[in-house]
């Protein structure tokens, strides 16, 4: 909390979970990943996520900029199905390691 500061904590963006690449029976698309925001069950309420930046926390062994956490950054690129899921790409390939993990998907860029 900062100093002085009463109330809530404001969270600027929604939890999403990584549910694994895209993939058919004999390929999987490791460029493309499919991602559950919570709160988002319909293909509808995803056309708001459209473009939005999404990022993808984690810990590493070693420190870099003085910190031991790191960040791959994305975006979401379009629906999938029509239970909520959406495509997303990473600047690079997530390993797999992330699959079933939490990703952070952020309110900006608006088209508000």
């Amino acid at each position: 909390m900062v100093k002085g500061r009463s109330g809530q904590r404001v969270r600027l963006y929604v939890r999403g979970t990584i549910l694994g690449y895209k993939r058919s029976k004999s390929n999987q698309y490791e460029s493309a990943l499919l991602v559950q925001i919570e709160g988002v069950n319909t293909r509808e309420d995803v056309a708001w996520y459209g473009g939005k930046r999404m990022a993808y926390v984690y810990k590493a062994k070693t420190k870099s900029n003085g910190t031991h956490y790191r960040c791959i950054w994305g975006k979401v690129s379009r629906p999938h199905g029509n239970t909520g899921v959406v495509r997303a790409k990473f600047t690079s390939n997530l390993p797999a390691e992330a699959m079933g993990r939490k990703v952070r998907v952020f309110m900006y860029p608006s088209s508000i």
